[in-house]
């Protein structure tokens, strides 16, 4: 269990971070779903952990996100202002992987790719990025897909396409 979650926890904090936009949401959320997935399910089949894991830390994000939006309303109706903090990224120069011996107009155009992606994936809406996230980037095959996300493997295969088709249009003369 320890190794599967070592694996996991870097991706994992990727996709709550797109989908929270906040380190510290993003961090909670992924140390919940570990907590959870440990507690509950680590007598199941190693097998069987990719996607439980994947299901629970989505209703971590989903939850995360009712509550600001609850407190956001109530904030509002009642004269607060909404926390900037809520929106704090990660500082790029810290986070900047190492780009030793790298020609530096790949490294840029790289990084341009990269922003255009991550800007393009922000625009989806929440089931297509889900679907997107956990089929490409994290490599789930449509079944564990469609248990993580608790639908059909239709509706997975149908939420992909249509992130990909906008992902094309968006990313233009990125996507090669």
């Amino acid at each position: 269990m320890n190794r599967f979650l070592a694996d996991v926890e870097r991706r994992a904090f990727r996709i709550a971070q797109l989908a929270l936009r906040s380190v510290e949401d993003a961090q909670d959320a992924v140390q919940e779903a570990m907590f959870q997935l440990a507690k509950r399910y680590s007598g199941r089949p190693s097998a069987e952990w990719t996607p439980l894991f994947y299901k629970i830390l989505q209703s971590r994000i989903r939850d995360t996100q009712r509550r600001r939006a609850v407190r956001n309303r109530v904030l509002f109706f009642v004269g607060g202002q909404k926390d900037d903090d809520d929106d704090a990224m990660p500082d790029p120069i810290a986070s900047a992987p190492d780009t030793a011996g790298r020609d530096p107009s790949e490294q840029v155009a790289q990084a341009d790719a990269m922003g255009a992606l991550e800007e393009a994936l922000n625009r989806l809406p929440g089931r297509q990025r889900e679907a997107f996230m956990l089929r490409i980037l994290e490599g789930l095959d449509v079944e564990q897909t469609a248990q993580a996300m608790g639908c059909s493997e239709g509706s997975v295969k149908t939420h992909l396409s249509r992130a990909m088709h906008s992902l094309r249009q968006s990313l233009g003369e990125y996507w090669q």
